[in-house]
Formats: C-alpha cells, sequence, structure tokens
C-alpha cells in the first residue's frame, strides 16, 4: 500500500467517479482503475460496487475511507514539519558547553539566535570540557562549545572564539616582577583537572617552562564562582577568564596582576560521522558573524 493509492482512493471515494478522480489527480482513468484494483487485490476486499455506470463505496470502503483520509492526514503533517525543520521554524538543538562558555560567553549568542529562530528549542547542558566531548561522542548533544583542547579523531574541533586567561588577588600588586620565583611561592586557588579553565592555565605554565606540580596549590574548586570566591576572601591568587572576573575587577574586589598569559581559544566539538543539523548550522554562522564583527 503506497500513499499515492490511497490519494486516489480518497478522490475516487469522495467523488464516487473514477474519471472525475482521475482528471482532479491529473492522471489516466485507466492508471486509477489500476490502483484501486491493486488495493483491493492485494488486501482481498472489495471497496467499491460497480453498479451499472456508477460506483459506490461498500461497506469495507466506507470504514477505510476514515483510516485512508487519517493515514494522508498524517503524512502531510509529517511533510509540513519537514518543511519547518529546513526553514528553522521549528526544531531542536541540544548543546553541551564548559562552565565558562555556558555562563559568560554564550548566554548574548543563544539570545541572538533565539531572535533570528524563536521556533528551534535550545537546549544546553553543562559540563567540562572532557563531558562535553563524551556528550559528542555519545550523540547525547549535537555540538559542544569547550575551552579545553580536544584530541579525539572522531571529533571535529573547530575555533569559535577566544578570551583572555588572568591572574588575579584580592589585593593590589606591591609592585616587582610576577615571574616564575613569584608563582611557586604564591598560594593557588585553581579549578580541577579536565576542566577547560585548568588545561589552558596548565598550558600556559608549560610556555613559562613552569609544570602544575610546582605550584603550592590551597584549593582545587569545582566551579569559576566558587574560585573566584575563594580569592577575594584572600585564599590566594587565582587564574581565571577575564569574562569571570571582569565585574569583581571593576569593583575592585579583585586586583589583577601584570602577567600575560595569552590568548585563551574556544572551540567547538562536532561528530565526524554524524549529520549536522540546519539548526546547528545557523548557530555556527551567527557566532563567525559576531566573532568576525558581521
Amino acid at each position: 500500500m503506497t500513499l499515492e493509492q490511497l490519494r486516489i482512493f480518497v478522490a475516487v471515494a469522495e467523488r464516487q467517479h473514477v474519471t472525475a478522480a482521475a482528471r482532479a489527480l491529473a492522471m489516466t482513468q485507466s492508471a486509477a482503475s489500476a490502483a484501486i484494483a491493486a488495493l483491493e487485490e492485494r488486501h482481498d476486499v472489495r471497496l467499491f460496487d460497480r453498479v451499472g455506470r456508477r460506483i459506490e463505496l461498500t461497506d469495507s470502503g466506507r470504514l477505510f475511507l476514515d483510516e485512508a483520509r487519517a493515514v494522508l492526514a498524517r503524512a502531510a503533517a509529517a511533510e509540513r514539519a519537514l518543511d519547518d525543520l529546513g526553514s528553522l521554524r521549528r526544531g531542536r538543538l541540544r548543546l553541551v558547553a564548559s562552565q565558562t562558555t555556558a555562563a559568560y560567553w554564550l548566554p548574548p549568542v543563544l539570545a541572538a539566535f533565539h531572535d533570528r529562530h524563536p521556533g528551534v528549542a535550545v537546549e544546553v547542558a553543562i559540563g567540562n570540557t572532557r563531558r562535553a566531548a563524551d556528550l559528542v561522542l555519545a550523540g547525547e548533544a549535537d555540538f559542544g562549545v569547550v575551552e579545553g583542547v580536544v584530541d579525539d579523531p572522531a571529533l571535529v574541533v573547530r575555533p569559535l572564539g577566544r578570551d583572555t586567561l588572568v591572574v588575579v588577588q584580592a589585593t593590589p600588586h606591591r609592585g616587582g616582577p610576577v615571574d616564575g620565583a613569584w608563582l611557586r611561592a604564591a598560594r593557588w586557588v585553581t579549578r580541577e583537572p579536565g576542566s577547560g579553565t585548568r588545561s589552558a592555565f596548565d598550558a600556559a605554565l608549560g610556555r613559562l617552562g613552569l609544570a602544575p606540580d610546582d605550584l603550592t596549590v590551597a584549593l582545587v574548586l569545582p566551579s569559576n564562582e566558587a574560585v573566584r570566591t575563594a580569592v577575594e576572601a584572600g585564599a590566594g591568587v587565582a587564574a581565571l577568564s577575564s569574562l569571570v572576573v571582569g565585574p569583581a575587577l571593576a569593583a575592585g574586589t579583585l586586583h589583577r596582576l601584570p602577567l600575560d598569559l595569552g590568548p585563551r581559544p574556544f572551540f567547538g566539538l562536532g561528530h565526524r560521522e554524524r549529520y549536522r543539523s540546519r539548526a546547528c548550522d545557523a548557530l555556527l554562522a551567527l557566532i563567525a558573524e559576531r566573532e568576525g564583527g558581521g
């Protein structure tokens, strides 16, 4: 049974006339008759009585007419849904983002995306960089936005934007160089291993000729906000995103140290072998537009 056979059956049933139905469907009378005959033969049921030159629905035909109309309505609804998905009038986008991007960088991007595509529902899960990669690999997220570097052949990794990692403490710097000796002597508050912030900081230490084990770490905390609050309370020194500490620097509750750790890129993660939706393409285009100033 095909949708075309159902369309022909409904057209004939509604007109009680094969030729009139064929004309309405822009097909030959013989093709319409053959479609009805194929349905009846395939299912061993008579749908029409031939009364002289007229046809009438049998009881079976009347019962089947309601079902055929329902199937055609569902098929039309499915076709409209595909059209809506293709034109981004509806849909769903599942994202996973690391803490800094989810809390600070991504929200204005998603607000702009919603303005353009209000019918697309966006779901955002939060996890560190490794967790984000795992969700994309498992197909539980369509796309990931992370701070840390991910090396996995099953993932496509692309730069999305950048931020600056800054070193802060609760009191103003008293002068003197912030060099390797200073960093070793300081008391540090850090994010947990696996977080993008921690990975970026460890990489910056490497460029300075230091290893994470060279530092004195007082606290390891699971969120940027916890690290920032601890440093504001005098627990030590931390390296955090400028997005995270910007308001505290402006308010004077944190002070930036004269140490350049370089830019910190944000990356997008997609699965190499899975289909990338139109909604995901639209989000990437918006990010490229915003980052390029377009």
